[in-house]
This record gives structure tokens, C-alpha cells and sequence, in this order.
């Protein structure tokens, strides 16, 4: 297995060059300071090294003469987002392998790595797996992607599973909240354990009491026996509280409890029960607006939020479509038995343009659609069930002024209406931070959103 150190100072593009490389089957280590590494070399050999050109300490140019001072036949690529003629030629002259931009392509540098691996006979090249459509690092606990912010949520989740820190999982509906939680619990030391996930939207609150910390026999009518909770059913594990905005007053007071105290009641009990749980929230509400309404208890927002993992919306990770598409067709194409193996340029287009408001779930949703109503063996844009009016781009209004004339008043209502929605949609429903994207005051938009209906 070959031996990369990767040497930059910026620790989210040194995490996601790590995270990236070893996905790829390399063993990576990975340093901030340039002279630390400097000495980390003397005592250790290393195939390849990749180093920023920027460092405060010491330039990527001395790193690099450094390096090949001490071991000559070390590989060394330079990446910098101060990408030039003349400090290429200049870094190939002091012995640089290669010079690659930052920000660029992931899929150049992951090519300059196995080329120069290649040349130092260090990995076999093997053509099949360069044609291969799906690399290794395209998934991480059942989540596909190569967005830089998906890249380092991976990254995050393997730092925080096996500490005892609660976590919120903030993102839109259809981001994968879900999927995030698993896979803290799968990488952590409780993975053996049971992981219990509950919805506390989709439950009413007399029914998510009892299901949550369970009730003794004839506390209630129909209380035929006593029954555990999803809390002592989890014990040892993790419990996955989906959308906690939705959790009453009551039940934010007795949920505050079992994470300070580790103790519960069941209803119509009166000893207290000790478990051992981990807990992971997540919602995709506002939670500290909803502490300023006095609509979330405070204590448990900082109780529940000690390490924050924010998940980026579909339509900021567009370079992730493709992947997900593919695999979502050989998913659903298996599932149905028919040979559709790949989808249409145009239909392609058409979906990387789509703003997508549902997220992945949405996504799969028209792919399992696509596939069961295809009769070809590629999808086709016919196949697709999209919304017209939602684009990725600015809102078109399409307003005909006929004869009798329009009323000006209604229409720009309709377009402020929309607006309005759009700003709100993207801050999560935050009327604080949306009045900062229309540049209006929170008392005006509270009033615009009253008088024009916006849900």
C-alpha cells in the first residue's frame, strides 16, 4: 500500500485530501506545519508527497527542496490556488513531480497520484478500473458523494463517533439526516447495539410519550401490560430523535432529563430507570429562532447542539447528480428487472438544472419513477416528472398584459409572494435571516408574510 503525506495548513483542505485519498486505498498521513513534516520525513518514508505552495512557515518551493535534499527519489506534487506559469516551471526545476490547482478537479489529482504511483511501479495500472463509473470514495456509509463540504461531513463523523458528545444534524427535508446518524452509530464503539430511530413529527405527543419512555400496566386504558420505550429498547446503543422542533413543551422538559440525568419514568411509574444512550438530534427548522419565540427550551438546544453537523442542500452539491442518479438507476433498474443502465444527455441536463426543493429523497423519487415507466433502455426526458416552474436559475414570471390590461398590484403581490417563499425556503424558514436576503426589516417581512399568506 503506498504511503502518502499530505502537508498543508488549511486543516479542511489537509481532512479532505485525507479523506479523499484513503478512499482511494492509500495509507495517508496528513500534517498542518511544513517543518514538523520536514521532520516526520527524516525519521519516516514516505512515496508521495502532496504540499501546499502557500504556508506561512515555509514556502511549498524550501518544503520541497527540503524533501528531495533528504530522499530524491520522493515523489512531490504541489497544489496552490496561486497557479502560474512561472512557479510551475520553477517547482519542476527544483524536482516536483507535478503542480496541480486548488479548487480544481478532484478527479485531475486523484490521476496525477495513481500516475506518478504508477511510474514509481508502486500500484499496478489497471485501465479497467480507471473506466470504472463508481469509485470506492463515492460512498461512505451509504451516502454518495464527492462535494468538498459532503467530503468533510464524512470526515466529521469519523472524529466525533466514538466520543460521548450529543449532535444536531441540521439540513433540509430529504438531505439524509438519517443516513448521517447510522453512520455515526455504524463507526462508532455502540455500532452492536441497537440504533433506534424515531420521527417526533409523525407521532401525536400522548403516543410519543408512551413510545418513548414506555408505561406500567393500567396507567392508561388499554395499558394491558407493562411496555419499555424506544430509551430502554436503545440502551447501550443510540437514539435518533428526527425532527426534535416538533417535540411539545412537556416532552422538551422529560427529553432535557434523560440527556443531563440518563433517567426516565415510565408513565404510571414511579422508579426511576438509568440508561445508557447516545443521542443524536436532528431537524429542518430553525432551532435558535425557535429558542428566541420561546418555542424551544433553551437548555436543550446547547444540550442537544454540542457539535453541530450541517448537511448541504441537493442544489449546492450539484456535482454530486451524476453519481447519484447512476446509482439510483442501477438501484431501481435491478429492483424491476430491466436492462436501463444509463440516462439521456438532454434528461440529464434537465435534472442538473431541476432545484430539486425535496433533495435526494425527491431525486430517487423520479428515478424509481423514470425507471418503472421506461420503455427504452435509457431514460429519457419524457420519463421524467418534474416541476416546470422550478428551476435553479432566477424565477421567470410570465405575465401576458392582454387588452383589458392587468392589475399591477396583484401581480407584483404574486412575485413578492414567491420571493418571500424562495428567501424562506433557503434559510430553513428563518424570517431573520430571509429579511437579510430581501434586504427588508423583520417587522416588514413579518407584515408581508401575514398580508400575502405565506406558508
Amino acid at each position: 500500500m503506498a504511503k502518502i503525506l499530505v502537508v498543508d495548513d488549511d486543516q479542511g483542505m489537509r481532512e479532505f485530501m485525507e479523506i479523499m485519498l484513503v478512499q482511494e486505498g492509500y495509507n495517508v498521513t496528513s500534517i498542518g506545519e511544513p517543518r514538523k513534516a520536514i521532520e516526520l520525513c527524516r525519521k519516516t518514508s514516505f512515496d508521495l508527497i502532496i504540499t501546499d505552495l502557500k504556508m506561512p512557515q515555509i514556502s511549498g518551493i524550501d518544503f520541497l527542496k527540503s524533501i528531495k535534499d533528504q530522499k530524491p527519489d520522493t515523489i512531490v506534487i504541489l497544489i496552490t490556488a496561486y497557479a502560474s506559469g512561472e512557479t510551475a516551471i520553477k517547482a519542476m526545476k527544483e524536482g516536483a513531480y507535478d503542480y496541480v490547482e486548488k479548487g480544481g478537479s478532484i478527479e485531475e489529482l486523484k490521476k496525477v497520484v495513481r500516475t506518478a504511483l504508477q511510474k514509481k511501479g508502486l500500484i499496478e495500472n489497471n485501465l479497467e478500473e480507471e473506466k470504472s463509473p463508481a469509485y470506492p470514495e463515492n460512498s461512505f456509509c451509504g451516502m454518495i458523494g464527492t462535494n468538498r463540504e459532503m467530503i468533510k461531513i464524512f470526515a466529521t463523523i469519523k472524529k466525533v463517533s466514538d466520543t460521548l458528545a450529543n449532535i444536531l444534524i441540521l439540513g433540509e427535508s430529504g438531505t439524509g439526516k438519517e443516513l448521517v446518524a447510522r453512520a455515526i452509530h455504524e463507526n462508532s464503539s455502540r455500532c452492536k447495539k441497537p440504533f433506534v430511530a424515531i420521527n417526533s413529527g409523525g407521532i401525536p405527543d400522548n403516543l410519543l410519550e408512551s413510545e418513548l419512555f414506555g408505561y406500567m400496566k393500567g396507567s392508561f386504558t388499554g395499558a394491558y401490560a407493562d411496555k419499555p420505550g424506544f430509551f430502554e429498547m436503545a440502551r447501550g446503543g443510540t437514539v435518533f430523535l428526527d425532527e426534535i422542533g416538533e417535540l411539545s413543551p412537556a416532552l422538551q422538559v422529560k427529553i432535557l432529563r434523560v440527556v443531563q440525568e440518563k433517567t426516565f419514568r415510565r408513565i404510571g411509574g414511579s422508579d426511576d430507570i438509568k440508561v445508557d444512550v447516545r443521542i443524536i438530534s436532528a431537524t429542518n427548522q430553525n432551532l435558535k429562532e425557535k429558542v428566541r419565540e420561546g418555542e424551544f427550551r433553551e437548555d436543550l438546544y446547547y444540550r442537544l447542539n454540542v457539535i453541530p453537523i450541517h448537511l448541504p442542500p441537493l442544489r449546492e452539491r450539484r456535482e454530486d447528480i451524476p453519481l447519484l442518479i447512476n446509482y439510483f438507476i442501477r438501484k431501481y433498474a435491478q429492483m424491476f428487472g430491466k436492462e436501463i443502465r444509463d440516462i439521456s444527455s438532454y434528461a440529464m441536463e434537465l435534472l442538473m438544472n431541476y432545484a430539486f426543493p425535496g433533495n435526494i429523497r425527491e431525486l430517487e423519487n423520479i428515478i424509481e419513477r423514470s425507471v418503472a415507466l421506461e420503455t427504452s433502455n435509457i431514460i429519457l426526458p419524457e420519463s421524467l416528472t418534474l416541476h416546470p416552474e422550478i428551476s435553479s436559475g432566477t424565477p421567470k414570471f410570465d405575465i401576458e398584459i392582454t387588452e383589458k390590461g392587468v392589475d399591477l398590484n396583484t401581480e407584483l403581490a404574486k412575485i413578492e409572494k414567491i420571493m418571500i417563499g424562495k428567501a424562506l425556503q433557503k434559510t430553513n424558514g428563518s424570517k431573520v435571516k430571509a429579511a437579510e436576503l430581501l434586504n427588508v426589516s423583520f417587522d416588514s417581512l413579518r407584515y408581508r408574510i401575514e398580508k400575502l399568506g405565506v406558508e
